[in-house]
């Protein structure tokens, strides 16, 4: 997990940083360093009047502009008039386009990214009149939504959807007064989800899967499938007579009879068959199930990927700004759903796997632009704040209000990081 979150960090810090530093350096400003993680300095190479180094804690990174009031709070220079290369003597707009050039390299980053996971794999989904020909199962927070096993959801918030992962989408279920209608016993029904939900909700998003009908896959070299006699394509239709149709019935009757008989009626083509099987303590008995549900699978051209891999893209931004609303409104718990380094590092998971690596860091590329956009002094989006005030009004804030901003601005991202790691630990405990 460290490894996959240090090398995704980094490979992010590095680019967005890199975004400074290239916009720094085409306006003829003079770039003192470049940082990937934060002091102590491991190493650094001098190339031209640019120190390019690596820190000890992989956790950011910075450039160091000269003539720029920064979290370093190197002031000395602007006692000074200033120089041709410094920021300050730059035009506001061109000191405007290098605080977005990370925001905006993260930005760029978000969509390749997503447009070449398109491109590569595709779309595979469950159709939701696929899924509606038997409905739905939930679990315990899928009930409390008011959720029942067989509804068959068609419309999420009034919209008619035509897959079953827009049950999910966190930008739906984020939107105010969001609500499923449900075909059930022939009637449409509107089911609220209730605010006080969500954080169960964004903490885990399988409370619906389709009931899915099945026949056996793979079968584990001497599990007890095997030694029951089952065979690849055979269908189980009931254990201990009680007649079972979907995967979930299975998985749940067997969690009951851990370490213990039963007895299975096997459907294996035309043919009808009885057998035993003793189930293991986890509740399994070893056999892949193979979904009888028609899957939907779209390839797309690089041209129709780059529209999908965008929409996806600013998806997540779109999520994030429904999630602070919904934080702001209470909704929401922050503790619940902010997370630091520990809880990012969870996210990749202890194995690697090179899919889920680019997909979340696309993600985190595009949630590092949003939360560097803010409006919050020592971020970007703070520099970005004065320098269009300074553009629309034609007056700059003076060096010391800015200098006074930026204390305030790291105060508050200190402490912020605080709460973060703590709140990670707290999680991690209890």
């Amino acid at each position: 997990m460290a490894a996959q979150l240090i090398l995704g960090l980094s490979i992010l810090v590095g680019l967005h940083e890199m975004g400074h530093l290239l916009a720094a350096k085409a306006f003829g400003m003079r770039v003192e360093k470049f940082s990937i993680g934060f002091p102590p300095k491991i190493f650094g190479i001098q190339w031209g009047e640019t120190e390019y180094s690596l820190g000890a804690l992989p956790l950011g990174g910075f450039v160091k502009i000269s003539g720029m009031i920064d979290e370093s709070m190197d002031t000395e220079q602007l006692a000074k008039a200033p120089e041709p290369y410094e920021f300050r003597a730059k035009p506001a707009w061109q000191r405007l386009i290098v605080m977005m050039g990370g925001i905006i390299v993260n930005v760029i980053t978000g969509i390749v990214i997503f447009t070449a996971l398109v491109y590569m794999r595709g779309e595979t989904y469950y159709p939701i009149q696929e899924v509606n020909r038997y409905g739905i199962t939930i679990n315990e927070i899928g009930q409390e939504i008011g959720l029942r096993k067989g509804d068959k959801v068609i419309k999420v918030n009034g919209k008619n959807i035509s897959k079953f992962e827009e049950l999910l989408d966190p930008n739906n279920l984020l939107e105010s007064d969001s609500y499923y209608t449900v075909l059930r016993e022939g009637k449409e029904v509107n089911i609220a989800i209730p605010a006080g939900i969500l954080d169960k909700i964004t903490e885990t998003r399988n409370f619906v899967e389709p009931l899915l009908p099945f026949d056996i896959g793979n079968i584990q070299e001497g599990s007890p499938a095997e030694q029951a006699g089952l065979k690849k394509g055979d269908q189980i239709v009931a254990i201990n007579d009680q007649k079972v149709q979907f995967l979930q019935e299975v998985q749940e009757i067997f969690k009951t009879f851990p370490a213990q008989n039963v007895k299975l009626g096997i459907k294996r083509g035309e043919e009808n068959i009885e057998t035993s099987v003793k189930v293991r303590e986890n509740g399994t008995i070893g056999f892949e199930a193979n979904t009888l549900l028609n899957i939907a699978h779209s390839d797309y051209s690089l041209w129709e990927s780059v529209p999908k891999g965008t929409s996806s893209a600013f998806g997540v931004v779109a999520t994030n700004v429904k999630a602070f609303g919904k934080m702001f409104s209470g909704d929401v718990s922050v503790s619940k759903n902010l997370s630091g380094p520990i809880g990012i590092a969870k996210i990749f998971g202890g194995t690697w796997n090179w899919l889920r690596f680019w997909t979340i860091l696309a993600m985190l590329s595009m949630v590092l632009a949003f939360m560097n956009f803010l409006p919050i002094p020592a971020l970007d989006g703070g520099h970005v704040m004065f320098l269009t005030y300074e553009i629309i009004s034609g007056k700059a804030p003076s060096d010391r209000f800015l200098e006074n901003a930026q204390k305030v601005g790291m105060a508050l991202l200190l402490g912020l990081m605080v709460f973060a790691f703590g709140n990670d630990i707290y999680k991690a405990l209890f």
